[in-house]
């Protein structure tokens, strides 16, 4: 069979990326953020394109076609009108957003064909149709209804409907300006929280508040209705053509000016991310009603932004009301790139589509990135001056697994890089999730960041409903489940009365350093069909501790992407308080690199501006 290759492309918002697939089979996957260290980069995925076109050992004239996620044209149409509707106001947002428009995003087609020099077909899929086809194509099944929920794309920002075989049916939509993903964004602003980056830390807030807002946002913000359909009180928000997400009337509503960045935290802002979140956990779960009553689907496919709220993702899962969820890793615009691709594949060329007899799904664990050789890293070891030793796999797993259960923070970077948001035990950092100091720890020493966030535990698959209430696998690390009540410990009268963020300090399960202040975590389990060594890590873990549980968060420090190269991880570990980094079967310990060196990348951290 002659191999055609698609090469998917998302650009030019936030999280670019680029994805190769062949014969409908995704080959390779990354974002343009891994490459330049720019997080969230939104340009022309240059480094990712290239990444993909060199794993696929193809020239970009072997193209049968590149897929675009989104409709340039139909999105400035959007913002044509919407700039028309609230004119005089919004004339600075309308100057500032003109001229990049008319310069580039307009002319997407001619970018595509001058950035790749490229003459062949190109194709344009709308927003939402990636999102969907990037739920359902790569899914385990053959009929399953899909969700899509985000900001905005074209004019879409919430759709639903059916996926049979190699076809999409749009069942309903709502449009924009009336968008949960812009609700909470809007939250996640007035809370001191950047747009498009900090959601995830406005829902790691919420189990400190109380939902003491939740009324005043369903009488004020937002009319819900039974089906989940709603509508936004636009007379509080400043984004259709505004430079900020709300103004002066959301202010007064919620008690004063949205906190800036650097300002503390205070008890509302606890509150109100609580209610926010507890609304749009509301809202998803009466579009799921409707989505199951009009398609009678036993299968559920999500994409979006918002469908990297996991907190919510774990609260339709213990709905039952369907009995399979598979939620596409890189639910976000990164991967639009993948349903692009797909699109483009089965929709466009109308391809038939094969579902895995095992119900595997398409994503091959979302290490879809790019990986290195030990010689590779050792010949970057050697040229650095690094002190390393080069054990094998065997030792490896078992050497880390002992420096866990002696508390000491790694670096652990392996194979395929991953695509997505979340790091899944490649381009991880690990420890001991039974320790009651290590989210202090890395929180503070390791990742730079606000001490309140929590850490996701990895867990052996065999063993996920000892240590968590949920059942199924949850590979990728999008849901929320609470820890089993036999793994909780007794709170004192004095702890259980502590409130906001002094729930910090109180232990409440003998897997301290994962448990969330509201007893859940945001779970991976790991079956080693992927990422054996991974699996095997944590196995000779559980060998050493009896314990089936470690740690998992995304190597790199705050405002910076996961690290990429051996270079990434090498000049993240010294300027950490990491103890170890290994990468493949090389490792290397902090006590011994070279003194200057690590001085040296100390400095670039001097007076470091969390973002």
């Amino acid at each position: 069979m002659q191999s055609t290759y698609i090469l998917g492309v998302s650009a030019f918002y936030h999280d670019s990326a680029a994805v190769l697939i062949r014969n409908g089979q995704i080959i390779a996957a990354a974002q343009e953020e891994r490459f330049t260290r720019i997080k969230h980069d939104e340009a022309w995925p240059t480094q990712a394109i290239e990444f993909c076109l060199q794993e696929g050992n193809i020239t970009v004239n072997e193209l049968a076609c590149v897929a675009f996620y989104d409709k340039p044209l139909l999105k400035f149409e959007r913002l044509l009108e919407t700039y028309i509707a609230y004119a005089p106001h919004g004339i600075k947002s309308f100057l500032k957003a003109m001229p990049i428009w008319l310069k580039e995003k307009l002319w997407t087609k001619d970018i595509i064909r001058k950035q790749l020099d490229y003459d062949g077909e190109v194709l344009f899929m709308e927003h939402h149709l990636s999102h969907a086809a990037s739920a359902f194509f790569p899914s385990p099944f053959d009929n399953a209804a899909f969700l899509t929920l985000d900001g905005v794309g074209e004019w879409t920002t919430t759709s639903y409907g059916q996926g049979k075989g190699n076809t999409l049916s749009v069942m309903g939509d709502i449009h924009f300006p009336h968008s949960l993903g812009l609700l909470y964004s809007a939250i996640t602003y007035y809370c001191g929280f950047r747009v498009n980056s900090g959601e995830y830390k406005l829902m790691g807030l919420a189990p400190y508040g109380e939902p003491k807002y939740v009324n005043i946002i369903l009488d004020n913000l937002v009319d819900v209705k039974d089906d989940g359909s709603f509508r936004l009180n636009l007379e509080y928000f400043d984004f259709p053509v505004g430079l900020k997400m709300t103004n002066k009337k959301f202010d007064d509503l919620f008690g004063g000016k949205a906190r800036k960045p650097e300002e503390d935290i205070e008890r509302r802002h606890l509150d109100i991310a609580r209610s926010i979140q507890e609304v749009t956990e509301e809202i998803v779960m009466r579009i799921a009603w409707t989505v199951k009553l009009e398609t009678k689907a036993d299968n559920l496919c999500l994409a979006g932004g918002v469908a990297l709220n996991c907190v919510a993702n774990g609260k339709l899962q213990n709905s039952n009301l369907f009995d399979n969820i598979w939620i596409q890793p890189a639910a976000g615009d990164a991967g639009g790139s993948v349903g692009a691709a797909l699109a483009a594949w089965h929709i466009y060329y109308n391809e038939p589509r094969k579902v895995s007899s095992e119900k595997t799904d398409g994503m091959s664990g979302s290490y879809l990135g790019k990986q290195f050789s030990d010689n590779e890293i050792e010949e970057y070891c050697q040229a650095e001056g690094a002190s390393y030793l080069r054990l094998n796999e065997h030792e490896i797993v078992h050497k880390v697994a002992r420096l866990i259960k002696e508390g000491k923070v790694v670096g652990w970077f392996q194979g395929r890089m991953e695509f997505g948001p979340r790091a899944l035990g490649n381009r991880s950092i690990i420890g001991d999730a039974q320790s009651c100091k290590m989210q202090k720890i890395m929180n503070e020493k390791i990742k730079f960041r606000e001490s309140f966030r929590p850490f996701a535990p990895a867990v052996l698959a065999e063993n996920v409903s000892e240590y968590f209430e949920i059942e199924g696998d949850s590979p990728y690390m999008l849901l929320v489940a609470p820890v089993s009540l036999d793994k909780r410990l007794d709170v004192n009268e004095e702890d259980a009365k502590k409130k906001g963020l002094d729930k910090r300090q109180v232990l409440r399960s003998t897997i301290p350093a994962v448990t969330h202040v509201d007893c859940s975590a945001r779970v991976q389990t790991v079956n080693g069909r992927y990422n054996k060594i991974f699996y095997r890590l944590i196995k000779a873990y559980q060998e050493k501790s009896e314990c089936s549980v470690i740690i998992n968060t995304s190597f790199n420090v705050r405002g910076e992407p996961i690290v990429c190269t051996p270079q990434d991880a090498y000049e993240c570990f010294l300027r950490t308080n990491m103890d170890y980094l290994v990468m493949e079967n090389i490792i290397l310990s902090k006590k011994e690199q070279p003194f200057a060196k690590v001085e040296a990348l100390h400095e670039k951290i001097e007076g470091f501006v969390l973002d």
